[in-house]
């Protein structure tokens, strides 16, 4: 039986960012997800730095954050009600890694929530890109029958021309 303080899909799907090409989350919503304080979640990562090359984590940059802050208008502005320091952003690799290093329960359940979401944004990604091939693909059909019925109505007119065009023949025969 699941357990009953499994968080729901959206809440985290809802902290899913899509940064530098990548899907990312935040250290501070992982924080809230495992239920510790962002300052711990950071502390640990640091102690661990090696497991965490670029592809599984990065700091954002000021512009990136200032972008992120527009995005998220819960993001308040004004003393204390800022981080101190630029957030670190963690890829799906990077979450993976987060659970070798927290060893809680909550964080691993999470992190089992958190891995299942994320398959299932790459599966509808994915799902999305095939439908988009196939809409290209039936363009392209509809493009080629555009052309076509183009010309047989070029070939009708050209038909018509010559029809009306045509001087009246000379009947062979017997002539009254």
């Amino acid at each position: 039986m699941e357990d009953q303080s499994l968080l729901s899909e959206e809440t985290i799907s809802n902290k899913i960012y899509f940064i530098r090409g990548q899907k990312v989350m935040l250290d501070r919503d992982l924080a809230m997800l495992y239920e510790i304080e962002t300052k711990v979640l950071k502390q640990s990562v640091k102690r661990n730095l090696s497991r965490f090359p670029e592809d599984f984590m990065f700091e954002l940059t000021k512009i990136e954050y200032d972008s992120l802050r527009s995005q998220i208008v819960t993001l308040e502005k004004g003393r204390g009600k800022y981080q101190k320091y630029l957030p670190f952003v963690f890829t799906e690799h990077g979450i993976l890694m987060l659970s070798s290093i927290l060893k809680s329960d909550k964080a691993i359940q999470t992190n089992i929530q958190i891995m299942r979401i994320f398959t299932k944004v790459r599966q509808m990604l994915l799902d999305t890109t095939e439908i988009k091939v196939d809409i290209l693909q039936i363009q392209k059909k509809l493009e080629n029958h555009d052309k076509n019925i183009e010309l047989v109505f070029s070939y009708l007119d050209e038909l018509t021309e010559k029809k009306e065009n045509e001087s009246e023949r000379v009947k062979i025969g017997y002539k009254k």
